[in-house]
């Protein structure tokens, strides 16, 4: 059974191959360890209900959000979708969300976290389906806007 998402790409005519793996990659680590990448290229779907808005940031797999820059960005604390407010919205179960084929009234952010790959995988409408793309790509189909809210990464510390 195909996803919506791989329908959505099959609809649009877009070059992309969703890719269905044996086991979960609903989170990080799983989707790392089923597709042998570093977890920093998993590019996880964050959800967020503002004051009159939602929206869905996505950030390498794993960023933090910074509150501090989160709040300069969008004035206001952040404040995560339960998986039910995000399954309501978006049409995707946690595990699956991803930034592919939404309603119209979800604005996109891709986090300064995901540029430094040539190719990332965001999850890709179930929780064991994911795509291959370059960050731009995905900002380009989504018409995502790039925003800084990661935390900065912690030196590994000596001993």
């Amino acid at each position: 059974m195909k996803t919506k998402v791989e329908e959505y790409f099959e609809r649009e005519h877009l070059p992309y191959k969703v890719l269905y793996m044996d086991q979960s990659t609903a989170t990080v680590p799983l989707a790392a360890a089923a597709l042998g990448v570093e977890p920093d290229r998993i590019a996880k779907s964050l959800t967020f209900r503002l004051k009159g808005r939602d929206i869905m940031i996505l950030a390498c797999g794993t960023a933090r959000i910074d509150n501090r820059k989160f709040k300069d960005a969008f004035g206001c604390k952040a404040k995560m979708m339960t998986p039910e407010e995000a399954l309501a919205l978006t049409g995707y179960a946690v595990g699956g969300v991803c930034p592919f084929d939404l309603p119209g009234n979800i604005a996109v952010y891709l986090d300064e976290s995901l540029r430094r790959f040539e190719t990332v995988f965001p999850a890709a409408g179930a929780s064991n389906a994911c795509v291959e793309m370059a960050p731009g790509e995905i900002a380009g189909l989504t018409g995502a806007q790039w925003i800084d809210v990661a935390k900065a990464e912690e030196p590994e510390k000596q001993e």
